[in-house]
């Protein structure tokens, strides 16, 4: 499977990757900007494919069960209870401690439109958890995936966010208007 997406990723859709998917780590936080179209969920498992290693995403629990719950869990899905009185920070968190290995995708846009600032869960949930978080640029324009070195969140949020951002700047999502 892992050469088919090879062959798609670099030879059909001429994409590249620069940085190293950091292999050599079993449990961390990866944000994904810019998150603009439906098609960086199938951009996702196809360089997961790629690389050939286990990336998991949260989503809401409902949609793990019947009917589609299957290919959730099968992508590398886990289900989170995101009702009003539960802490999703420290239920995602928690899940770092339950698994042997567990490398969570985030896209702290929360949305696929225009923002002009990011959630910061993905902060607190790596703080949390005492992970590292990987920043990965879905770069339509240059067509490749940027892989950063992981970064320990430092407790500084506004500084630790300028760095973050810096490494995203100029990047162009899939919707280009939409780009953070």
């Amino acid at each position: 499977m892992q050469k088919i997406a090879q062959f798609i990723y670099f030879k059909l859709l001429g994409w590249t990757v620069v940085g190293d998917f950091p292999k050599h780590l079993d449990k961390f936080v990866v944000i994904v900007v810019p998150h603009t179209s439906w098609v960086d969920f199938f951009l996702g498992i196809l360089i997961r494919k790629v690389w050939n290693e286990e990336i998991n995403y949260v989503g809401k629990k409902s949609l793990f069960g019947p009917p589609f719950g299957w290919f959730f869990r099968w992508t590398g899905g886990a289900p989170v209870d995101r009702s009003q009185n539960n802490d999703t920070v420290s239920a995602t968190a928690a899940i770092f401690k339950k698994r042997d290995k567990f490398r969570l995708t985030l896209a702290p846009e929360g949305t696929r439109k225009k923002v002009t600032s990011w959630k910061s869960g993905f902060y607190y949930i790596a703080k949390e958890a005492g992970v590292p978080i990987v920043l990965v640029a879905f770069d339509f324009g240059r067509k490749q995936v940027k892989v950063s070195e992981p970064h320990w969140p430092t407790g500084d949020k506004e500084a630790d966010f300028r760095v973050y951002q810096s490494f995203f700047k100029g990047v162009v999502g899939k919707v280009p208007e939409y780009s953070f």
